[in-house]
């Protein structure tokens, strides 16, 4: 019978068979699966996820929600260290969710360098982004007020309701009214105004509620945000020329002017096409001043602002808390959103 025949397998002896089951037993791995404990971690790795997040961080954006917050605690007197918390999160949250909307919105410009994604990758930016959101919850759990959570998690919430309508206008071509177009910006933009306030005034004692001003404040600079994107020179150097038409987006003044005339399709159809032709662009614009939405748009700005100031000078007039004029600095934070917009002579 030969070696390794089906018969000669059959009489192999249980001894025959021992020192192939006893070398493996001398073989075995040594990884120990005990060491590989919850929350081992290095710098080194985290500076790997960190890679996206830190390369649009690093680049010098306009710094509006630092202001934003300096200014609101002229009213707030947050405490020093429970400021700090409130500021970095609040950058944290900004700039992660600045790497998920150009993923979202196929940018190709952020702060005059290439988007993050087209450096890094589409997965690792995602990644680098979420993990941030989670680094800022972990970060605002120093303040020991329960009430910050709960702020926190409703806030992103309608962060990511603002984000969703937003992306669903244009994935379907659906022009929202402008209405609903507001609502959505006060979930997208005011959300993150409204959590930077909100957690200052759960961490102050002064009584003052700004939450109503902040809430115009967001529509105010995503209003005038809209408005540059079509027309200014500084954003087409950060952005690229007419980012919102070539993304499809409905931003506030192209709302206007596709429904100014319902019957006429060509705007609705250059957005369709997603174009990067700067001729179709011009002709895009063009349209839209014939339509008189960037007048239009300018009007609602200069209502916006008028009742924001009316909103400040009702905070200030509660009791003062570093003399007169406390929200003076709000004021002119105010007044530098507006500027570009309500000076730009496509407005008139």
């Amino acid at each position: 019978m030969a070696p390794g025949s089906p018969s000669h397998r059959r009489n192999l002896s249980v001894t025959d068979e021992e020192p192939a089951r006893t070398g493996h037993r001398r073989n075995r791995s040594s990884v120990d699966g005990t060491k590989y404990k919850d929350g081992t971690w290095s710098s080194k790795n985290d500076k790997i996820l960190m890679g996206p997040y830190d390369y649009v961080h690093e680049q010098p954006g306009k710094d509006i929600r630092r202001q934003l917050i300096h200014a609101f605690n002229a009213w707030l007197q947050v405490p020093p260290a429970s400021l700090a918390i409130i500021t970095k999160v609040v950058t944290m949250l900004h700039t992660s969710s600045l790497l998920i909307d150009d993923v979202e919105d196929n940018s190709v410009l952020r702060r005059g360098i290439p988007v993050a994604h087209n450096i890094f990758g589409t997965a690792q930016t995602i990644n680098s982004a979420n993990y941030v959101y989670f680094l800022a919850l972990q970060e605002l759990q120093q303040l020991k007020n329960p009430a910050a959570i709960d702020i926190y998690v409703q806030e992103m919430l309608n962060l990511h309701r603002g984000q969703g309508m937003d992306l669903f206008w244009r994935d379907t071509l659906t022009c929202p009214t402008e209405d609903e177009y507001l609502e959505m910006v006060g979930n997208k933009t005011g959300g993150l105004f409204r959590l930077a306030v909100k957690l200052m005034q759960a961490e102050s004692t002064t009584g003052k509620d700004c939450v109503a001003l902040v809430n115009v404040m967001g529509l105010i600079f995503q209003i005038c945000d809209d408005y540059l994107n079509l027309s200014n020179t500084v954003y087409t150097e950060n952005k690229g020329f007419c980012e919102d038409l070539t993304e499809g987006k409905f931003s506030f003044p192209i709302i206007h002017s596709i429904r100014s005339n319902p019957s006429n399709h060509q705007l609705i159809n250059i957005l369709k096409q997603n174009t990067k032709d700067a001729e179709v662009k011009r002709y895009a614009v063009q349209y839209m001043k014939n339509t008189g939405s960037f007048a239009h748009t300018s009007r609602v700005v200069a209502d916006l602002r008028d009742q924001a100031f009316a909103l400040i000078e009702k905070i200030d007039a509660t009791p003062k808390i570093n003399g007169s004029g406390d929200g003076q600095m709000v004021r002119a934070i105010v007044e530098k959103i507006v500027e570009s917009t309500l000076s730009d002579p496509n407005a008139r």
